[in-house]
């Protein structure tokens, strides 16, 4: 069961009349349509108008209200065998794990493409069988298979199975002579595909884009399902894919693939799988990065995600895989460290490139359809980050590009509704950049100095025919107001079950207003920690993540009895073993 696409929306109105909050943002209620459909299906169904509200913003209609709150794998699930090769790629697969073949796993050094190794590897163990990880160094060998890695795997083996990437690597898997080689993969594909025995590729250009949304890790657990089936055809029984669902929401998070459809039940099984603790590696991995609670979408995108894809971005690429796919608990303990280790390292050589890259794009301008950056020496495992980060400060597409020597390596992030993918692609086709490729809302490219910016200028052309920068600073879209007293554990739990939230989905936010702040307290350099109170006695607490980075920590501080209007995420505090509401507080306005 999919929302209605094409719900009718009337002109957004500013909720409280906050036209510029500290942030700068208009506050944007729901219009009409939404708050009608919100009211009939809390008549039809009894649920509290909040979640209502929530649900009707993702255009569920009453009649499917129940069915969206309890998405079911198996009613989600598509038929493996709707991809194009994908039988073909079940079959070979299967085939050399009965008969014993070499297997080589070739992956991106992503998240993505280690929970996809990882994935292929737990499932021939449990078979019996031993598989060969290989994943190339960021800066030597570059994203995806090179000829030379190809051609020495195919003297060993006798399958080749390339994971999150491949789609566009007609050279490097022609070297692989002797040895057949399956791409499972969800980039872009060209106008001809490479000499695999298979390709399965929602993204292939003569698919129909209904799968368009799987990351990696989703197209290869839909194979091992395909495996599965053939198994079963045998009168055999494979490994229980249930227990893998973590590591295909882990990969379906980071990677930032839209919460919708098949996604958002396999992500949230994945959770609840994950809660279980049974994988060494993110047991391992959950407990450096201090998560004592049950994981939510937000722990693998900003705890977990991280620090598995820190051994790609400046350490040893196969460290995040490794970690994903060890059932061995010292090792898994000890990768766990290391990861742990290079992602502050990471974190720090990210605040240098950041500060360096946004200094650029202001100079340059930040209201062009894209906002980019480039210079010498800047590290190309943190440029995707810091992409990331110009992106979601202007609300633009963005790239940034480490030069060394006259080639640049970049990253680029997109925002909802630009396809920056196809735009890199084509550039590359124009011969403007020497390689180039990605999806929807990541892209990767090459280019040489003397290009550098007939190439931007180029892709800000193509991008503004999309609609990138035609928009302002991120209105804040917010589902209604709450008063404090109405703001219980029992609501946001009620909340959480239209998650999971992410990209495509996103979190739920609403506005409480003329709060009073009865306490504020700094935590760390940039963190605020709040208590507010309303005039019938409510309370509620809170907290400002880097609030001190911008204006709302220095107002919030300095608030001398004033009441604001606030707004944010709700969220179960758990601290001490016992719940209590709280609010992750993202913006404020006087009120």
């Amino acid at each position: 069961m999919e929302p209605a696409q094409h719900l009718d929306q009337d002109a957004p109105r500013a909720l409280l009349e906050v036209e510029h909050s500290a942030l700068g943002r208009r506050w944007v209620g729901p219009g009409p349509a939404e708050i009608r459909l919100a009211e009939a299906t809390a008549q039809a169904t009894g649920l509290p108008e909040p979640l209502c509200r929530t649900l009707a913003r993702r255009g569920v209609r009453p009649e499917d209200a129940e069915r969206f709150l309890a998405p079911a794998l198996r009613d989600l699930l598509p038929d493996p065998s709707t991809l194009r090769d994908m039988d073909r790629a079940a079959e070979r697969f299967l085939a050399a794990a009965e008969r014993g073949e070499r297997i080589a796993v070739f992956a991106d050094y992503d998240v993505d493409g280690g929970a996809s190794a990882a994935l292929l590897i737990c499932w021939l163990r449990q078979m019996g069988r031993p598989a060969t990880l290989y994943i190339p160094d960021r800066i030597d060998e570059g994203y995806g298979p090179n000829a030379p890695a190809m051609r020495k795997l195919a003297a060993g083996h006798d399958l080749i199975v390339c994971v999150d990437c491949g789609t566009l690597s007609h050279d490097a898997i022609a070297a692989a002579e002797g040895a057949e080689v399956i791409v499972l993969d969800h980039h872009l594909g060209g106008e001809t595909l490479p000499p695999a025995l298979a390709v399965v590729n929602p993204n292939r250009q003569d698919e129909d884009s209904a799968l368009g949304h799987l990351c990696a890790a989703g197209v290869v657990f839909l194979m091992l399902v395909a495996v599965n089936r053939l198994m079963r055809g045998k009168g055999r029984t494979g490994p229980d894919l249930i227990g893998f669902l973590d590591l295909v929401a882990l990969a379906t998070v980071a990677d930032v693939a839209p919460l919708i459809g098949v996604n958002r039940a396999l992500v949230r099984q994945g959770l609840a799988v994950m809660a279980r603790r049974g994988r060494p590696g993110l047991r391992a991995l959950s407990d450096v990065a201090r998560l004592d609670t049950a994981p939510a979408s937000y722990h693998l995108g900003f705890l977990l995600g991280p620090r598995v894809n820190a051994g790609g971005r400046i350490g040893q690429a196969d460290l995040g895989a490794r970690l994903l796919a060890t059932d061995d608990e010292a090792e898994a303990a000890a990768l766990a460290q290391r990861l742990d280790a290079l992602n502050t390292e990471r974190r720090e050589i990210e605040a240098r490139v950041r500060e360096a890259a946004l200094a650029q794009a202001e100079a340059r301008g930040l209201d062009a359809p894209l906002v980019w950056a480039a210079e010498p020496g800047w590290h190309p495992g943190v440029v995707g980050i810091v992409a990331s980060r110009l992106k979601e400060a202007t609300n633009r597409p963005a790239v940034v590009i480490g030069f060394e020597g006259d080639e640049g390596k970049g990253s680029g992030r997109s925002v909802p509704g630009v396809d920056l993918g196809a735009a890199v692609q084509r550039l590359a086709s124009e011969g403007l950049l020497v390689k180039g490729g990605g999806h929807r809302m990541a892209a990767g490219l090459t280019v040489m100095r003397d290009k550098l910016d007939a190439a931007m200028a180029r892709l800000s052309e193509l991008l503004a025919k999309q609609g990138a920068g035609a928009t302002g600073p991120h209105d804040l879209r917010l589902e209604g107001l709450l008063m404090t007293p109405a703001v219980t554990v029992e609501l946001i739990a009620q909340l959480e079950k239209a998650g999971p939230f992410g990209a495509g989905a996103p979190a739920p936010r609403f506005a409480l207003p003329a709060q009073r702040v009865l306490f504020a307290k700094r935590a760390g350099e940039t963190h605020l920690r709040l208590t507010f109170g309303d005039d019938g006695g409510g309370r509620l607490d809170a907290i400002a993540f880097g609030a001190f980075e911008g204006p709302l920590g220095p107002m919030l501080e300095a608030h001398a009895g004033a009441r604001f209007h606030v707004a944010g995420r709700l969220e179960i505090d758990s601290w001490g073993g016992r719940n209590r509401p709280k609010l992750r507080l993202e913006d404020a306005a006087p009120a």
